[in-house]
């Protein structure tokens, strides 16, 4: 029998967020809200009793579930993330290109692409699934929260591994722009390669001995004084390559607040964005065959 149960898109956008999924294990659970307060400790019960009286709590078909419903092993159980006192990114992003198949647009700093953590309203996602009321809006690749420029989404489902496949078989070529200090004793351009892994603190990365799994041309397109415009072009697509390879140059990216150490920072400070750009993509379509350019119009100051 053909398995017709909906996937979380099929579900109606709550401002522009689809709805997450969750299916009951094999298990006992007196209701719905023990299981889910079971199964997302970290969420208060007083959370998932606001969002049952909001309807924010649905089954496979759409109808709206109470606290107090059975709960089978293998039901899915559908519901929309939504985050208490979400700190709002005063930033807009802007979409520069649209068909289809492929939608592109221009991030500002400090927005994430997906939701995560703290944030879900405040990501470019939703805010282009609420813009565009594409449900099955995708990124095709993820530039950090804290650099601007561009980013490739898929349109198509059914399209859309055509187009990821651009980026695994490194089809697609990218520039960034970054802002650092100015490095009189490098000859450019410059190809720097090195090992990179996780590092003991999760969200950054570390440069170890062993075969290099990463490589970055560095150029440059200005300098005055002692800080410089540089052109880097990532061959490959390691976690904050391009900050961590910078930094062991010698020249990290202005206002880095990771590298070459961490450094506190407010959430609701914007006043010091980081200095990296994601200035071009270019790729040909894998669809028409026709060479694709895409430019941020942003620029660094």
């Amino acid at each position: 029998m053909q398995n017709t149960l909906p996937q979380a898109n099929a579900l109606p956008l709550r401002e522009g967020v689809s709805a997450s999924c969750v299916q009951v294990p094999t298990g006992a659970w007196p209701s719905l809200l023990a299981f889910l307060c079971a199964q997302f400790p970290a969420i208060h019960e007083t959370i998932w009793l606001s969002r049952f009286a909001r309807g924010l709590v649905l089954d496979q078909t759409g109808k709206t579930l109470q606290p107090s419903d059975h709960c089978k092993a293998g039901a899915r159980i559908y519901y929309y993330r939504e985050v208490v006192q979400e700190v709002e990114i005063p930033f807009q992003e802007t979409i520069l290109y649209r068909d289809e198949h492929i939608l592109v647009a221009d991030k500002p700093h400090f927005l994430l692409v997906v939701p995560s953590g703290i944030y879900v309203q405040q990501t470019l996602l939703t805010r282009l699934k609420r813009t565009t009321g594409i449900a099955q809006l995708s990124p095709l690749h993820r530039i950090d929260k804290d650099t601007a420029g561009l980013v490739l989404f898929s349109v198509n489902p059914q399209m859309r591994n055509v187009y990821q496949a651009l980026f695994r078989e490194r089809q697609v070529t990218k520039h960034y722009h970054a802002i650092a200090r100015w490095n009189a004793a490098l000859t450019y351009p410059l190809v720097y390669r090195s090992r990179l892994v996780e590092d003991a603190q999760f969200f950054r990365t570390q440069e170890v001995e062993g075969t290099a799994n990463s490589e970055t041309v560095v150029n440059v397109l200005a300098h005055d004084g002692e800080k410089a415009l540089y052109d880097l072009q990532p061959i490959t697509g390691k976690k904050h390559q391009l900050r961590v390879h910078m930094a062991q140059l010698g020249m990290p990216i202005a206002n880095d607040v990771l590298y070459p150490s961490v450094r506190g920072r407010e959430a609701n400070d914007f006043s010091q964005p980081l200095q990296l750009l994601a200035k071009s993509l270019a790729f040909v379509d894998p669809i028409t065959q026709v060479p694709r350019y895409f430019e941020s119009q942003q620029t660094l100051n």
